[in-house]
């Protein structure tokens, strides 16, 4: 496959981040899991896995001078995610892998997974996993579910910008990650005839993919993960002390 970048979101919620404050630590992206800062695991995992640049999108002087310590360009935090990654993709460009620091146990193989399987006529790949698939290989974790009738799905962090043209996926996250805890209202954005179907438990992820993508002019595709471990980040200090417990057993990146 081509050359890729990857653009990670590092951005500090300050005293608001209940992770940070657990561990006195400014930003989350400092906090060691297994003795490293998630950031240098999530840079370690990139790079293993052949990306060329790397940015981080960074607001803590912290983050900054860590990601600039690994050799990472780096990209001035906006308040929500989405208006990050657009910066990154106005730096980096397309192909452009996007990921974010708390994704603490990010393995260099699922990364290549994923850019094998995303098609190549897609503008935007979404990675997800299946619930069974996440709880098999980690069934205390507690999720958000989108449920659809090809199952029910959660996000695992890694996306990838294809062309050019991706840049009109920016406009449509924004709209999206203000509802990501109400799944309801992002597939509303479909239209009433598509809500009544997922409501009736009968639209696939594949359709609302390609609906909710066909809004921004663009082929956006769900990529089913094979790793359930994919799914676990850190929004939580439960979530840290599952993901310490795991990266013992999975080694170093």
């Amino acid at each position: 496959m081509t050359a890729f970048s990857v653009l990670i979101l590092a951005g500090a919620r300050g005293p608001d981040d209940p992770v940070a404050t657990s561990e006195g630590l400014p930003a989350k992206a400092l906090v060691p899991v297994a003795g490293i800062p998630m950031l240098a695991r999530v840079i370690a995992a990139v790079r293993a896995a052949g990306a060329g640049r790397v940015a981080v999108a960074a607001s803590d002087p912290a983050v900054a001078a860590l990601a600039q310590e690994l050799g990472c360009e780096l990209v001035p935090a906006a308040q929500g995610p989405s208006e990050s990654a657009a910066r990154g993709f106005a730096l980096l460009g397309a192909p452009m892998l996007l990921t974010t620091a708390d994704h603490a146990l990010l393995q260099p193989a699922w990364v290549a997974d994923f850019r094998a399987a995303v098609s190549r006529d897609a503008d935007v790949s979404v990675l997800l996993a299946r619930r069974d698939v996440v709880e098999v290989a980690v069934p205390e974790t507690q999720r958000t579910w989108l449920r659809f009738a090809d199952g029910q799905w959660s996000g695992c962090n890694l996306f990838h910008f294809a062309t050019p043209r991706a840049v009109a996926a920016f406009g449509l996250w924004q709209a999206v990650e203000r509802d990501r805890k109400r799944p309801w209202r992002i597939v509303w954005r479909l239209g009433p005839l598509l809500l009544l179907r997922y409501a009736l438990g009968r639209l696939s992820l594949t359709e609302a993919m390609a609906t909710l993508g066909g809004r921004a002019g663009l082929r956006v595709e769900a990529v089913a993960s094979p790793h359930g471990l994919a799914a676990v980040d850190v929004d939580k200090p439960a979530d840290l002390v599952l993901a310490r417990r795991i990266a013992g057993r999975l080694g170093p990146t």
